[in-house]
């Protein structure tokens, strides 16, 4: 019975023994594996960026639709100037005619200028309004194919992110050699001239 005892002690030691050698062994593996997932995340983790400034200059589509919004802002304010003139044509008449002119006459050009003003501010918010809406519907289609183009350029680069640097933002230092703004301006500009 004593030899049982001492057998089955030094069975459990041995028993015991086998799993911290399996335990630490797996333990070793994970670890080896958990290292190499993590430098490979770490390796695969790509980030570019462009340069709003420099695609503004240089894209063609950006280029024309600013000289579209420009044509369209000296057309509100060639009209505005215009509405401006006349009324300014209306005053002098009234002016000219100044203490000749009867009580009823003097009241009608009060509410006649009242008028013109009204007319002239509800016109130039409707103009402003349309220019801003304008505006915003272009940038809005700026975006749209920039967004597209890198949807499609970032399937061969396979970057993580693409960000868009502009002056203004809090990026100091960027690194060169993540800067792809000229793929971009001449993806874009080829994707245009295919367009025209």
């Amino acid at each position: 019975m004593k030899q049982l005892s001492t057998i089955l002690s030094v069975l459990s030691l041995l028993l015991i023994g086998v799993l911290f050698f399996l335990f630490f062994n797996h333990t070793e593996q994970i670890k080896k594996i958990s290292a190499t997932t993590e430098k490979q995340a770490v390796s695969s983790f790509r980030i570019a960026y462009f340069d709003i400034d420099s695609l503004e200059a240089h894209y063609d589509y950006f280029k024309e639709l600013m000289t579209q919004a420009k044509a369209k802002e000296n057309a509100m304010n060639a009209e505005l100037s215009g509405m401006e003139k006349s009324y300014q044509k209306k005053i002098a008449e009234w002016q000219k005619k100044g203490a000749a002119m009867t009580q009823a006459e003097s009241e009608q050009a009060q509410q006649e200028y009242a008028v013109m003003q009204q007319n002239y501010q509800s016109r130039k918010q409707s103009m402003q309004e349309e220019l801003f809406k304008h505006n915003e519907d272009l940038k809005s289609d700026v975006r749209k194919k920039i967004e597209s183009f890198l949807k499609d350029y970032n399937k061969q680069k396979n970057y993580s992110y693409i960000f868009a640097y502009e002056s203004t933002s809090f990026i100091y230092q960027q690194d060169t050699a993540y800067n792809i703004t000229r793929d971009v301006i001449d993806g874009l500009n080829a994707q245009y001239k295919k367009t025209k």
